[in-house]
């Protein structure tokens, strides 16, 4: 089963949504704002597909974040700890697409229909 983590009222997992809904491809959807970020899931997305693609750059909670912190995200312990704090810096939608295909981080629809199959 494919899940889909992120946060309803975000526009890209709208487009997302409705990408899978139109490609009949059921998911679940976790929202990190009622259910929070698992720590578990996390610590795997951290390594693959690794925390420069989970953490989100271009948003409004990085740019919010004072520089130290900004700075002091350089690796994946460093990152998970800022993520955990800062759900909506999580690049959304993550999908684990399920057994044997690689967890993805942002939508992408050329990447999503091979994962998809």
């Amino acid at each position: 089963m494919t899940t889909l983590y992120g946060i309803p009222n975000c526009d890209t997992v709208k487009r997302a949504r409705g990408w899978l809904d139109e490609h009949g491809i059921e998911y679940t959807f976790h929202d990190f704002k009622k259910q929070g970020v698992p720590e578990a899931e996390l610590d795997q997305w951290l390594k693959k597909p690794g925390w420069e693609a989970l953490v989100n750059r271009k948003g409004t909670t990085w740019r919010k974040l004072d520089d130290a912190t900004r700075e002091g995200v350089v690796d994946a312990v460093s990152a998970r700890a800022v993520l955990l704090a800062n759900p909506s810096l999580i690049k959304r939608p993550v999908v684990n697409w399920g057994p044997e295909k690689p967890v993805t981080a942002g939508f992408d629809a050329d990447a999503w229909a091979v994962n998809a199959v």
